[in-house]
């Protein structure tokens, strides 16, 4: 296995040049087992390796630390040393979104990805506001879009093509995939995406076939999967664990735990290239700080009632964009607390060595007079 099948490029080894003298050797990690990582070197070897503590307490918050898909710099340990991370490389894509609950952390989903494949299903789990969410992150991180539309063995054909219908209205640049993991539909259109070097992550909603798809794809049982509710359609979480898994036909896969929400890490810029199609309706309202709500002179309103754009479109990208303005500034109180700390701790050094320099003067030995 060359690195090249891991997804290293000439970018990448321009950065580890300064490494090479060091011995240390570039590494992808595969694995995040909380405290020790999972990483795969040339060769196809793996190893369980430890995070320096420079690493870590060069990281500003928790999404500068490796994460899976990551590359890295790492001193391969002799006899009883453990093997270390000495470095993380630049991503050159992040797959992320906001951290769960009320913090207002990035979490890293997949680090140098791509194309993110998102898996829904024709059913319960289609939520196209959702879909919205997904595009907008994914067009932040830099990677591209697939989505495939699951488990069609369960659904009538017209219902699994106005789904992909849909979807394509939000994205046209996305590429849209009707696919079932059990009679095989559409998986080897899945596989032209495939080539070595190609890192692809899956993500979606638990029990949308993901570990199916996954299995079908590397033809063998490597995620266990649940069984199928006859009621809802749903099948049961089986992933627990990030996982990068390479093909030996060439290609590379994440495959993430199913997410349950998709909390918005991102700015107006990528918003708005996302819903582009509101973008340039609302760039003729009167007021360019127009709410889009009751103000006079709102071209969006106009083409709501019109019909030329969906009350649920204009709602999603409000919701997205209060959402955003309301990390934004979250993410400013934040910096100014850490700011804050930061001074407060510095004037505390700072008395304290002027204290410990007027100790030392004190207990400094007086020359005597001879």
């Amino acid at each position: 296995m060359k690195l090249s099948d891991l997804g290293w490029n000439e970018r990448f080894e321009a950065e580890f040049a300064p490494f090479v003298k060091k011995g240390w050797v570039p590494a992808r990690l595969i694995r995040d087992n909380k405290i020790t990582y999972g990483a795969l070197t040339a060769g196809g070897y793996e190893y369980e390796v430890v995070m320096s503590g420079k690493v870590y307490h060069d990281a500003s918050c928790d999404a500068e630390l490796p994460a899976v898909g990551d590359w890295v710099a790492l001193e391969i340990g002799t006899g009883d040393l453990d093997h270390v991370i000495r470095a993380r490389l630049s991503r050159q894509t992040c797959f992320s979104r906001k951290a769960p609950g009320k913090s207002s952390e990035e979490q890293v989903l997949a680090a140098n990805v791509s194309l993110v494949c998102v898996v829904t299903d024709a059913g319960t789990d289609l939520n196209l506001r959702r879909m919205e969410r997904f595009f907008t992150l994914i067009g932040r991180g830099g990677a591209r879009s697939l989505v495939l539309v699951n488990k069609s063995d369960l659904y009538s054909r017209q219902q699994n093509e106005e789904a992909a219908a849909a979807i394509r209205a939000l994205s046209p640049d996305a590429e849209v995939i009707v696919t079932s993991a059990i009679d095989g539909r559409n998986v080897v259109e899945i596989r032209r995406f495939l080539k070595p070097g190609v890192s692809i992550t899956f993500v979606g909603s638990s029990g949308v076939g993901k570990s199916s798809l996954v299995n079908a794809l590397l033809g063998e049982e490597w995620q266990e999967e649940g069984e199928v509710n006859e009621v809802t359609g749903k099948g049961r979480h089986t992933t627990t664990a990030r996982e990068l898994i390479v093909l030996e036909e060439g290609g590379i896969l994440i495959d993430n735990p199913g997410i349950r929400e998709v909390q918005m890490w991102t700015d107006e810029h990528t918003l708005r290239e996302k819903f582009l199609d509101v973008a340039e309706i609302a760039s003729n309202c009167r007021f360019h700080d127009c709410r889009h709500g009751s103000d006079a002179g709102c071209a969006i309103r106009v083409a709501v009632n019109e019909g030329r754009l969906s009350r649920e479109r204009i709602e999603g990208f409000l919701k997205l964009d209060e959402e955003i303005a309301k990390l934004k500034k979250r993410l400013k109180k934040r910096t100014m607390n850490i700011d804050r700390r930061a001074k407060r701790d510095h004037r505390v050094k700072a008395r304290n060595l002027v204290d410990r320099r007027e100790l030392e003067a004190e207990l400094k030995p007086r020359p005597t007079n001879t």
